[in-house]
């Protein structure tokens, strides 16, 4: 027979804000939500993120199974944690996301898609909930463009609160960072709108930053999202809108590639036998290239108030080499698995 719970045992975490708050368990922040904060939580546009892979096509082969909604919900703990009473940047953190297509950035591009352009449509769907609890859209979306300073944008180049929950996150789900993400926590503070720390938590930042790179350019990332992006263009080619399929959560996005003739069998072959597949760098302007990144993220704390360069000139090149990375590649099936990818 099973136990009946005690009123004071733990309970999971849930990201619908239905209890007023939210412990965040990679971070272990408890947010106290505001009234706004749980409708938002409810409204589809967030809904819709928890069925969204945050790692992408790379979801097929690694285990980084988390979504965007628990990222969103990690930067809304990070910024309470700093500005518990800035309202405006709780409500952007919540909604900094909800402009990516299904498998995140993996066919970002194709017909113009762009995720921050999406995003700020979106919103446009929050106005009226954001006036009724004081906010008005236009204050949000400055916030999310960088108009108006703040740690969610930061400066270009530099640690922002988005980021280090992606890199600290991924870098846990990864194996990469062994050492506690609250102990790392307690070392930071912001300076301005940049992540500020010690040598220490700098120079385990920069592994994290760099060790991200690397899995962007790996054949575990690179593989699956170069055969994702050739099926979409097949379904655009195929006659399926772009923005219709910007809006599709990833199960409605595999459903619909597995169910079109024109996709099906190599969308059955990735999912199948993604070990079939080979990835090799290739010159911008081969012939053979089949995907491309579209950038190398690379974002320096500061440490003790001072930018790598002057403080950590060694941290700093480590960074600066993520720019020579390989970001053209020619990706194919081996022998049995039907060639090109295209």
């Amino acid at each position: 027979m099973a136990q009946k719970s005690s009123p004071t045992a733990a309970r999971a975490a849930n990201t619908l804000g239905c209890r007023g708050t939210y412990t965040d368990p990679l971070w272990r922040i408890t947010v106290h939500l505001t009234p706004l904060e749980q409708q938002l939580l409810t409204h589809p546009l967030l809904r819709r993120l928890h069925f969204v892979a945050h790692a992408g096509a790379s979801r097929v082969v690694t285990p980084q199974t988390y979504s965007r909604l628990e990222h969103t919900l990690g930067l809304l703990c990070l910024v309470a944690h700093w500005a518990p009473q800035a309202t405006d940047l709780r409500a952007a953190a919540l909604l900094h996301d909800v402009g990516h297509l299904p498998l995140s950035h993996t066919f970002e591009g194709l017909a113009e898609l762009n995720h921050h352009h999406l995003g700020r449509q979106y919103a446009r769907q929050t106005a009226r909930l954001l006036e009724q609890h004081g906010l008005q859209l236009h204050d949000i979306e400055r916030v999310l463009d960088g108009t108006q300073p703040s740690p969610l944008v930061g400066t270009s180049g530099m640690l922002n609160l988005d980021h280090l929950d992606s890199y600290v996150r991924s870098g846990r789900m990864n194996g990469w960072l062994t050492q506690d993400p609250a102990t790392l926590l307690s070392a930071m503070r912001l300076n301005g709108t940049t992540v500020d720390t010690d040598a220490a938590t700098a120079a385990t930042l920069v592994d994290l930053v760099c060790a991200e790179a690397h899995a962007h350019v790996s054949w575990e990332n690179i593989a699956p999202a170069s055969v994702v992006r050739h099926a979409v263009s097949a379904l655009i080619d195929d006659g399926h809108q772009p923005h219709a399929l910007a809006a599709l959560t990833d199960d409605e996005l595999w459903t619909l590639l597995l169910d079109t003739p024109a996709t099906a069998a190599v969308t059955r072959r990735l999912r199948e036998t993604p070990h079939l597949l080979t990835a090799r760098a290739v010159p911008e302007h081969h012939p053979a290239r089949t995907y491309s990144l579209r950038k190398i993220y690379r974002s320096a704390p500061l440490l003790e108030g001072r930018p790598l360069a002057v403080a950590a000139p060694q941290l700093h090149t480590r960074l600066a080499a993520l720019d020579t990375l390989d970001r053209h590649f020619a990706v194919t099936w081996t022998t049995g698995g039907g060639g090109a990818v295209c």
